[in-house]
């Protein structure tokens, strides 16, 4: 009995500290993903007390009594707090379902946090709870004091009164999904609730009789708030962000593993292995503990690197199963910019090897006509980087005169290079031309049939790599294009769960908006900053803030978000006068681009930077002048709130 007891003990320890582990680790989940949610904020101080509450739990299990009634102490921070926090958690989920507090609930929980700011405060004291009992069965414990009654008491009502919100918000949840995640909530609120709270203050004599009901009663309350928890934070998880359910279920599923769980075997695993060497050589610290904690981690990272694609397959995609499967697959084997110049790099490599040549070049057709994309050799030798037209010309003239220019081989001459077509392979009938390749003639050594059988094939390699970017890039200007519908579908999606009647029918002026909802729409308006669709479509047009200018612009919306634009960079602007120093580059880079319309390398001269210093920085210009509309925004719906007060 004694060395079952014993075994409950220990494994009720390794409970504690797991349980203080997973609410941590959840607390920066919350803190990392959907914190701007009120319901998430509330969820996450509940963390923080059960983080107190088994912090303290873990440390005075195996403290000296001195430090073990400090610790108790500490404890009771996270138990005082609790009943307050669970009413603000309540209200804020009837908040988020439709049903807002009229003043009652606010002043109930402002009353709630006044009394727990009390009993904080007699703590020091001994006046809530006593002295350490260090010889208490069947653990240490706090002596009860005539307080304590009366915080039980407080405890008691204020959970009575949060579950009553919870069940008024349940019955107000509109989807079958929303309700049942709602349900999970409710029951995973009784784990911190209930598993807080240190009942050996009051039935410390049962405890003390019957030992071994004591101890697989805490294992079973200590495995039940271990769940729980996780059931809570899954419920939580959920509000306030604007992903896919499927994204919300693998990102904490991820988390769960690479956080407490590999933690907590990790702790456990040393904690075994510690108390078997304390046990057979006396020694309760040894080589293997960090040893075999090290490798207890690598192994269990292992494992989830490895099985995680399976799980994440059988678990969260469900019947869309194929179609992510295939944007997995895109995004896994994407022909990025940077693989396209490599590959086509060696093509070229290639290409000198046969023909004993140090120089050749690739160009492709780009907005102002061909452009060189890839060169090697003796830049001396390479034709400027704006190809003429005389060689697209030429070209099509080699082609008997016709725009699109059968497949088949073409070598001709152009200057000191040797000029290969690079066709469209989708369309055999009728292909188009994707660009050139081109090679430094060897005028010692002609093209003999073997080189140029060679060389046919790797102009197709490099036709193909042009082709399957060209396709590339026509899908990413779709999802550009899709991403802010979507993105608002998702919000939208995500909000209506508990209130959809209010979300749905908010006009979209009126939906709260954030810097990466207009990064794209302020970027696309200010390239046609003085004329062009992205501009007189854009949803831009919709804020309040330019409606309100277009009493002074006739009407016109364009000008009127023009000069909207316009006054976000401005605020950009540092103060003074202009200079071309790092504190300007921002303002310089927005004005000089839209304003000016100047073009990207010229800018990135002027500037000294390289183009992909300046495509970095540029993105932080645009997501500036979107931070400015925001509070422009801001401004304009209080000042249309103060009109109609």
């Amino acid at each position: 009995m004694s060395g079952l007891i014993s075994f409950l003990r220990l494994f009720n320890e390794l409970l504690t500290a797991g349980i203080a582990i997973t609410a941590f680790s959840l607390l920066l989940y919350a803190l990392s993903f959907n914190l701007r949610d009120r319901v998430a904020r509330s969820f996450a101080i509940i963390l923080v007390c059960v983080v107190i509450v088994f912090v303290g739990e873990t440390f005075a299990g195996v403290a000296d009594p001195q430090w073990a009634e400090i610790w108790l102490r500490f404890q009771w921070v996270g138990i005082i707090l609790l009943p307050a926090v669970y009413l603000h958690f309540s209200d804020a989920l009837m908040s988020t379902t439709g049903r807002p507090s009229r003043g009652r609930r606010r002043i109930l929980i402002r009353v709630a946090y006044l009394l727990s700011a009390l009993f904080l405060f007699s703590l020091p004291f001994s006046w809530l709870v006593g002295p350490l009992i260090p010889e208490g069965q069947p653990a240490p414990h706090l002596q009860r004091m005539p307080l304590t009654w009366v915080f039980a008491l407080f405890y008691a009502a204020s959970m009575i009164l949060a579950w009553i919100n919870f069940g008024r918000a349940y019955r107000r949840t509109v989807t079958t999904t929303s309700r049942r995640r709602m349900a999970y909530l409710i029951i995973g609120a009784l784990a911190p609730a209930l598993g807080s709270y240190p009942f050996l203050l009051f039935g410390s004599g049962f405890a003390t009789r019957f030992p071994i009901i004591f101890w697989l009663a805490a294992v079973i309350s200590n495995l039940l708030v271990s769940v729980f928890l996780v059931v809570m934070a899954y419920a939580v998880a959920f509000f306030g962000v604007p992903w896919p359910d499927r994204v919300v279920k693998r990102r904490l599923f991820k988390w769960l593993m690479r956080g407490p769980i590999t933690a907590s075997t990790v702790l456990m695993v040393s904690t075994m292995v510690r108390r078997w060497g304390e046990a057979n050589f006396g020694t309760s610290y040894s080589a293997a503990v960090p040893v075999v904690s090290a490798a207890t981690m690598i192994l269990m990272q292992y494992a989830i690197t490895l099985l995680s694609p399976v799980w994440e397959r059988w678990l969260f995609y469900g019947g869309d199963r194929d179609n992510l499967q295939l944007l997995q697959n895109l995004e896994e084997r994407l022909l990025s910019q940077g693989d396209l110049r490599q590959f086509l790099e060696s093509v070229l490599t290639a290409v000198c090897d046969r023909f004993q040549v140090d120089t050749a070049f690739v160009a492709s057709f780009g907005p102002q006509g061909l452009d060189l994309l890839v060169t090697i050799g003796d830049k001396n030798l390479l034709p400027d980087e704006n190809i003429s037209n005389d060689l697209l010309q030429m070209v099509i003239k080699n082609g008997n005169g016709e725009k699109k220019i059968k497949p088949a081989l073409q070598l001709f001459t152009w200057g000191d290079f040797w000029i290969v077509p690079l066709f469209e392979h989708n369309d055999p009938q009728n292909p188009n031309l994707l660009g050139l390749m081109g090679a430094a003639q060897n005028q010692n050594q002609p093209p003999d049939d073997e080189q140029r059988e060679a060389l046919s094939a790797l102009s197709r390699r490099a036709a193909l790599a042009l082709e399957d970017r060209y396709r590339q890039e026509q899908v990413f200007s779709s999802l550009e294009s899709l991403t802010p519908q979507v993105e608002i579908i998702q919000q939208l999606r995500a909000a209506a769960r508990y209130d959809g009647t209010v979300v749905l029918t908010t006009p979209d002026s009126e939906l709260d908006l954030t810097p990466s909802d207009l990064s794209k729409w302020v970027k696309d308006a200010l390239t046609h900053y003085w004329g062009g669709p992205k501009l007189t479509k854009s949803p831009l047009i919709n804020l309040k803030v330019v409606q309100q200018a277009m009493d002074e612009h006739e009407g016109v919306s364009a000008n009127a978000l023009r000069s909207i634009l316009r006054q976000g960079i401005e605020r950009v602007r540092p103060e003074g006068e202009r200079r071309f120093t790092a504190e300007w580059i921002l303002y310089n880079i927005l004005e000089m681009k839209f304003m000016e319309g100047r073009k990207v390398r010229e800018i990135a001269l002027r500037l000294a930077m390289s183009e992909a210093d300046l495509y970095r920085k540029q993105r932080v210009a645009i997501e500036a002048v979107a931070n400015a509309l925001i509070e422009m925004e801001n401004q304009a719906r209080d000042d249309i709130e103060q009109n109609h007060k």
